[in-house]
């Protein structure tokens, strides 16, 4: 029997918790990805994350994340006069971390570098981007959008030239100023409407050509009509759909800024912020264009297209910031294991609890080790192998990837038990931001259709995928078989649209998984392909988390616990 004390210090003296996750470096204790880095960059790559990597798992970056989001944007449509003035103000913690985000180039500064001659570029904000999103996702949305923008803007040879420089400077400037005056931009898009949301096609918002302005040439355009779901309305420019034309029947693509060339604040009034279930550091708004002004970027009738390119974009970020998700989850549980004992023992000891921890460490590398190879495909602009395998992979890996956030925080939420169930613990933040990115960028139906559009017209894509996981072929006689079935479902499939549609979603997740599997058994340390290939490649798979049957657990679990 415990022997009783008495005094108020007795029953406040703190045993057998587990010491805050601080003081890590986000990059070089994430074993996954620094090996991806190594994979498809070099040392020097990896060597000029390790300042963000430190900062990002600062005491102080944490904190910061947990403000932004306790903190949430306000919405000023008027001044104390009346004036229309449609402000958000922000908490000084989320330009804490817009400004080092923005520093440490993970906008569109990539873009520039390769323009430049740069190796790697992207990959390396690829990596930056995975781990500083851990520090908090939610401003990973601007940061995001303003890094996809680029690639739609060079539809435009002098939109590109003006906007690309602001875009991808490391310097924040939220400040609503004139061009000539600002030092660096953010972007975001303004596709969906509350008729039709994904589908864009149904889209009411009209586009009338209208008076530019003499100093700054363009097909100018007004707008009128309304936005259902726009991201960080005080950026400073948005590419926004609008249905152009003499009968207003083609849809089109427009460069929107918030202030034109002559000074004055262009017509774009938010309608309210949305009240959202997780990202609640960033302002999602609903935007009325009443008159508003924008130039048309690409030809009339092609602004599916012309957009295309920001949204392929955003989606590989949709992939990136669902696998930062799962490793800052991973983070937590299993440094939470490693320093709480029960039952006699550490936690991460128990069979049981590394079947678990071993298991999420499995997922989640499986999803940084896919995102930081579609980060590659962009390194290579050039190469038809590398183009056709991001056409076809980053709808699989959307699809996927996402998916396996909720269940995976959920799970590693439970790893910390009641002390996960509490907001301090960081934990509540990440299971509400966890289906975020199978919603954003197209719901998984979307993208699973999207699959099949692409096998349909573009030959090459299966080319490339067949080529990607044939790589792997003979390593690994689970993964051969997995592979054969999923050939065999094609081949039944072809010809047979409605049974290639009903089947969308289970031959998405076969071939994202063949991807990481065939990613894993060629580079991951032979522990974690073979839970990998044992688990989601055997019959039955049901994606329960804890249920893995044999393999090297502890050294598995080893390679997921940061070091701090």
């Amino acid at each position: 029997m415990p022997t009783p004390q008495t005094g108020r210090h007795d029953l406040r003296t703190v045993t057998n918790q587990a010491p805050l996750l601080a003081g890590h470096n986000v990059v070089t204790s994430d074993a996954a990805l620094s090996d991806a880095v190594l994979r498809h960059a070099d040392t020097a790559t990896l060597d000029s994350l390790v300042g963000l990597g430190a900062e990002a798992g600062t005491a102080e970056a944490r904190e910061h994340g947990m403000l932004a989001n306790e903190n949430t944007p306000r919405l000023t449509p008027y001044d104390r006069y009346g004036n229309r003035v449609d402000e958000v103000t922000f908490h000084p913690s989320w330009h804490w971390l817009m400004e080092r985000a923005i520093g440490h180039g993970l906008a569109a500064t990539p873009w520039q570098e390769q323009a430049d001659g740069a190796a790697h570029a992207h990959v390396r904000r690829a990596a930056g981007f995975f781990a500083w999103s851990q520090t908090e996702p939610g401003h990973g949305c601007p940061v995001s959008m303003t890094y996809a923008a680029v690639p739609a803007l060079r539809a435009d040879d002098a939109l590109a030239k003006e906007w690309t420089p602001l875009l991808a400077s490391r310097r924040y400037d939220p400040g609503l100023r004139s061009l000539t005056d600002k030092v660096g931009a953010l972007a975001g898009m303004g596709m969906t409407e509350k008729q039709g949301g994904s589908d864009v096609r149904a889209n009411r918002t009209i586009a009338t050509p209208t008076d530019g302005f003499a100093d700054h040439p363009g097909e100018w355009y007004a707008l009128r009509g309304h936005k259902w779901f726009t991201s960080a309305p005080m950026n400073d420019v948005f590419l926004v759909l609008a249905q152009a034309g003499d009968d207003h029947d083609r849809l089109s693509c427009f460069v929107l800024p918030r202030v034109l060339p002559d000074g004055s604040r262009n017509a774009l009034d938010v309608v309210r912020l949305k009240d959202k279930l997780g990202n609640r550091s960033n302002a999602s708004s609903e935007l009325e264009l009443d008159g508003t002004l924008a130039i048309r970027l690409g030809d009339e009738g092609r602004g599916v297209r012309t957009i295309i390119e920001m949204v392929a974009a955003t989606r590989l970020d949709c992939v990136l910031g669902s696998a930062s998700l799962m490793r800052r989850a991973v983070a937590e549980a299993s440094w939470h294991v490693a320093h709480r004992s029960a039952f006699g023992g550490v936690l991460a000891d128990k069979p049981l609890m590394q079947n678990v921890v071993a298991d999420l460490a499995v997922e989640s590398e499986a999803a940084t080790a896919l995102a930081m190879r579609l980060a590659a495909a962009v390194d290579a602009p050039h190469d038809p192998h590398e183009a056709a395998l991001r056409r076809i992979g980053l709808p699989l890996a959307k699809f996927w990837v996402s998916k396996r956030v909720a269940p995976l925080a959920a799970e590693a939420l439970e790893c910390l038990g009641g002390n996960g169930y509490v907001e301090e613990s960081g934990m509540p933040l990440i299971y509400r931001e966890a289906p975020l990115n199978s919603v954003w960028e197209g719901s998984g139906n979307v993208n699973a259709l999207d699959v099949l559009r692409a096998l349909s017209r573009e030959p090459e894509v299966l080319d490339a995928w067949l080529t990607e996981v044939g790589a792997a072929r003979g390593a690994d006689d689970r993964f051969d078989a997995y592979l054969d079935d999923t050939l065999a479902l094609v081949g039944a499939w072809m010809g047979e649209p409605e049974a290639m549609e009903r089947g969308a979603r289970r031959l998405a997740m076969r071939m994202a998984l063949l991807l990481q599997g065939a990613l894993l058994v060629r580079f991951a340390p032979a522990e974690v392909a073979d839970i990998f290939c044992a688990s989601r490649l055997g019959a039955g798979y049901d994606g329960v988390f804890g249920t893995l049957d044999g393999g090297d657990l502890a050294a598995v679990v080893a390679r997921t616990t940061p070091v701090a």
